[in-house]
């Protein structure tokens, strides 16, 4: 289940995790976001307990995207023990996206 994530709730959430969390920054105008929302709600339900996705309004909470030097979205962030260890920048196909996971969490 994919969760939507605030500025105010942003650290607890995310860098406190005790799982990896795959961050997406976006907005409601945004087609490229809007394509690839159902494909993170697949990969949610298939690695949960094993990663955690959120979701961040950009133009609701500008200062996580402020923070992690976001410009264009839809912007992916793979934060694992409260440090980003691989971010991604637009929409690409589920494979793709899992394969980015499955290899930035084996590393």
């Amino acid at each position: 289940m994919v969760e939507h994530v605030t500025d105010a709730d942003f650290e607890e959430k995310v860098l406190k995790s005790d799982v990896p969390v795959l961050v997406d920054f976006w907005a409601e105008w945004c087609a490229p976001c809007r394509m690839i929302a159902p494909v993170l709600d697949e990969i949610s339900a298939e690695m949960e307990g094993r990663l955690k996705i959120v979701k961040v309004n950009v133009d609701e909470n500008p200062n996580a995207p402020a923070t992690y030097g976001v410009r264009g979205i839809p912007t992916l962030l793979l934060v694992k023990d409260g440090q980003v260890v691989s971010q991604q920048v637009g929409a690409a196909p589920k494979n793709a996206i899992m394969s980015w996971i499955e290899s930035t969490l084996s590393a």
